[in-house]
């Protein structure tokens, strides 16, 4: 059953122009940090991956102001078929736990100009 759905987009020119490493170190991982620099054009990974953070705070239905930090939420990737996944830490994990979701699905994408993320959180079948 369906428990929450979230979705968030990202102008990349905008997330790339305010990113420096105070911020990337407060909004990622080092695994998230370690991929993103190995790319082409990080800044839009990056993007993608604070826009699946913020789409999982929504399917989640807590956000910032519950103590959910960007820090309790990792982009996974998957190196031999490339499917992203997250993963919860902490004050996430603890209300993944609460409000009974099973599993997190993510699907992110990104251009030159925009990154967007949708995130579906599922709980078991009634």
């Amino acid at each position: 059953m369906v428990l929450g759905i979230g979705i968030d987009t990202v102008d990349v020119a905008s997330f790339r122009n305010r990113l420096d490493d105070r911020l990337t170190g407060e909004l990622f991982l080092p695994d998230e940090i370690h991929y993103c620099r190995s790319q082409a054009r990080p800044w839009e990974n990056y993007a993608a991956r604070f826009a699946a953070k913020e789409a999982a705070f929504k399917a989640i239905g807590r956000g910032l102001s519950s103590g959910i930090r960007f820090l309790d939420v990792e982009v996974t990737r998957n190196t031999e078929t490339g499917a992203i996944s997250l993963v919860l830490y902490r004050k996430a994990l603890f209300f993944q736990n609460s409000l009974g979701i099973q599993k997190l699905h993510v699907s992110i994408s990104h251009t030159r100009s925009n990154a967007v993320a949708i995130v579906v959180a599922e709980s078991r079948p009634v």
